[in-house]
């Protein structure tokens, strides 16, 4: 029988395992199945570009893989047991049971709010595409001088806040963070965020702890009200809960605790990769959540899985990051160059030239995953099967 690979998610990270296996692994020994609820492939670092009211091309993903012996399952995963090695989808013809032999959990993230209560009620997000486009219809619904108050102060809080302040400049835009905002960057980054938020017409509002979510605004520990017509809520993501619903062995946070070749460390037949693994980078940091690492993670995790399978040394090099970069609207942008440990350094691109770069990265990203078998290795690996495993080469 051949060996059933199972990739939950296809995101970033899911789709990039899904077509770095199908490039590695014989598709004669291997069964690879990518299951997403969204027929299309989401550029989830543009979500706050189609939420300003930009349309983003639909990329079908059966499309996408059409032909490179990876099928894909359009399904809402319900649950995982990693102990029977199963998942329950609910699909196009209902429910059903998939079984694996090696899975790929890939689920990326969703927003968390901290329990502050009204923020399912009455905030909008942009952590998904549905989430994205509603936010977009009531963004229409605004009147000239209403405002739209941005919760949270880090890049999903920045971009979504510049993005809107540029494509209606009729509204007013607030941004509430709990501590500061974008004061993670180096001084000049920080300087240039400044300008441009004065530019954009933006009030900041900092050690603004909001705790309660309303129709009309947002409450404050201090006891401080903000209001506004409109809550956009981006203080956090969390992840979905399937994981820490199973026997795997998960963080504090619900994520799935891997080991340097993002495989489970509880259950061997288990990779998680993506917003979902709690995986530690160089130097031993828990890696962050985001696209700069999703798909080195899916490279590193697709390429042990490959190894594995054909009895070969596993690679298992951390992950190091290089830089953050942060849209501010169409036309300016910071590139904040960071250490392999993801701190700032004194080394900052601003303005058009970092727009441009910051649109090149996306761009890359995107192709990436529009050509998933592309960028590996051309080597296919019979998985071992006896003493030795065989090698073609196409």
């Amino acid at each position: 029988m051949k060996h059933r690979i199972v990739i939950l998610g296809a995101g970033y990270a899911g789709a990039t395992a899904a077509g770095r296996l199908a490039k590695r692994l014989h598709r004669d020994d291997v069964e690879i199945t990518l299951v997403n609820a969204d027929p299309d492939f989401v550029e989830r670092v543009r979500l706050h570009q189609l939420a300003a009211g930009q349309d983003l091309p639909v990329r079908s993903l059966r499309k996408m893989f059409a032909g490179t012996g990876v099928e894909v399952r359009i399904a809402w995963v319900d649950s995982v047991d990693a102990d029977r090695k199963t998942v329950e989808l609910i699909g196009e013809q209902g429910a059903e049971t998939l079984a694996y032999d090696t899975l790929v959990y890939a689920l990326g993230s969703t927003v968390a709010d901290f329990g502050a209560p009204g923020v399912v009620e009455h905030a909008h997000q942009v952590a998904s595409k549905q989430a994205a486009l509603r936010l977009r219809e009531r963004l229409n619904q605004l009147r000239a001088d209403e405002t739209v108050l941005i919760v949270g102060g880090g890049l999903t809080s920045i971009e979504i806040a510049t993005e809107i302040a540029e494509a209606r400049p009729d509204l007013k835009v607030a941004v509430a963070a709990r501590g500061g905002v974008g004061d993670w960057l180096d001084e000049k980054a920080q300087s240039h965020l400044r300008g441009a938020f004065e530019r954009f017409g933006i009030t900041v509002h900092e050690q603004a702890d909001v705790t309660r979510v309303a129709e009309d605004g947002v409450a404050t520990r201090s006891g401080a009200k903000i209001l506004a017509q409109m809550t956009v809520w981006t203080a956090g993501f969390d992840v979905h809960p399937i994981a820490a619903a199973s026997t795997l062995t998960v963080s504090a946070t619900g994520r799935i605790v891997v080991d340097a070749t993002q495989r489970s460390v509880s259950h061997p037949d288990v990779y998680a990769i993506g917003d979902a693994a709690h995986a530690a980078g160089v130097g031993g940091k828990t890696l962050r959540m985001g696209c700069a690492t999703a798909s080195p993670m899916a490279w590193l995790g697709a390429d042990a899985i490959a190894a594995r399978l054909a009895g070969r040394e596993v690679p298992n090099a951390p992950i190091g990051y290089n830089s953050q970069c942060i849209s501010l609207g169409r036309r300016d942008a910071i590139l904040q160059k960071v250490t392999k440990e993801d701190q700032p350094t004194s080394k900052v691109d601003v303005g058009r030239k970092a727009a441009r770069m910051k649109e090149l990265i996306c761009s890359i990203a995107a192709w990436c995953v529009r050509h998933p078998t592309l960028l590996a290795p051309s080597r296919r690996r019979r998985v071992e099967t006896g003493a030795a495993a065989s090698v073609e080469t196409v």
